[in-house]
């Protein structure tokens, strides 16, 4: 005879099976991210291509890392249905949770900083979901556990479990992606990948994914001047905090966050905000588009190993991420008043960018 935990179990379980089918259809229905040729001199014989993630769904790279984890947290039977979901983003993530979690019936909420941009604001509240808002940025974390605790609800925690949630082997990641997409290319084997660190997870599944597959591609992590990443990584001290956030949003934090796996990274590269705001406005002509921010810490460190190529007569190619569209920082990156008030010039950069784009030097 049956009981009513036995019952319960089951309507967990089917639960569970329309969830995870409800995400497949939804991956089902977009088609992959295109791979674009960012326009350089023939005659370098060096190819840039940028890995489009602005056309998922959501509009940005963290669409594949909020299907990751809502996949990871309902087959680990933490999110069943009904389950409130939180997560501490401000951000692009929170934006890419809260549509997964409407497509499921399921209530979200984002926890942020009291200074978040409306913009952002409105984007999560768009997407279904709700925005609980803090006043020292620190306590996100702390915030989401104890509202998670309060409301019975489940903590996604994307800087923890990014890593994990991913399969790095393959099951068409971003990584796979990549290397299906560069197959029929002149050189279909990249020198080099450049990503940004957020939550480390992109990196950790493209360097798995590289060193699995037994490819002689390296792997270079972009970092904008007020995250720790680079310094940690560099320092061999994991445990470094920082003093500040980043002005580059979607990458940069001021922890080594534990999703970061230093080991699977060939080399990191320090770039100045001021460097990333210049070159997101720099490629809007070449590419008929804006972009954001983090984009350009990816192309500033992309030009920089291009040129060191060109320099060392290499030929080959590169792959960086365009990681979402500019038309959500329209108040920020590309506002003369906002760049102004961070006391940042953009002309030497810009010149910097003009040169390179003329002789292929850095």
């Amino acid at each position: 005879m049956s009981t009513s935990v036995d019952r319960v179990c089951s309507r967990t379980r089917h639960w569970v099976r329309e969830a995870v089918s409800i995400i497949e259809a939804d991956a089902n229905r977009s088609a992959d991210t295109h791979l674009l040729r960012y326009p350089l001199p023939l005659d370098w014989g060096i190819d840039l291509y940028l890995k489009d993630e602005s056309t998922h769904p959501t509009g940005s790279l963290k669409h594949r890392l909020a299907r990751s984890l809502f996949l990871y947290a309902i087959c680990n039977g933490w999110i069943t249905g009904g389950t409130p979901v939180i997560e501490a983003s401000s951000g692009s993530t929170a934006v890419s949770e809260a549509y997964f979690a409407r497509l499921l019936g399921l209530p979200f909420i984002a926890v942020m900083p009291r200074s978040t941009s409306a913009e952002k604001v409105v984007l999560i509240e768009r997407q279904g979901g709700r925005c609980h808002f803090v006043d020292e940025p620190s306590a996100i974390y702390d915030e989401s556990r104890r509202l998670a605790s309060e409301l019975g609800g489940h903590f996604m925690d994307q800087f923890t479990h990014a890593e994990r949630a991913t399969d790095w082997r393959g099951n068409n990641n971003i990584a796979e992606s990549i290397f299906e997409q560069m197959r029929l290319e002149p050189s279909p084997e990249p020198d080099w990948i450049v990503v940004g660190a957020g939550t480390g997870g992109t990196s950790a599944t493209i360097g798995r994914y590289i060193h699995y597959q037994k490819l002689n591609t390296r792997l270079a992590v972009v970092d904008p001047e007020f995250s720790v990443f680079f310094d940690a990584w560099r320092d061999g001290q994991p445990e470094l905090v920082g003093t500040r956030g980043s002005r580059i949003e979607g990458i940069g934090r001021p922890r080594v966050e534990p999703s970061f796996i230093s080991q699977v990274i060939d080399r990191m590269i320090k770039v100045p905000d001021v460097g990333s705001v210049a070159t997101a406005r720099y490629v809007e002509d070449l590419l008929g588009r804006r972009v954001g921010g983090s984009t350009g810490t990816n192309l500033w460190g992309a030009f920089q190993i291009v040129a060191e190529m060109r320099q060392s007569r290499t030929r080959g190619s590169v792959v960086t991420l365009l990681c979402d569209g500019g038309e959500r920082y329209a108040n920020t990156y590309y506002d003369d008043s906002w760049v102004s008030a961070q006391d940042m010039d953009l002309d030497p950069c810009l010149e910097r960018l003009n040169n390179f784009h003329r002789t292929g030097n850095w």
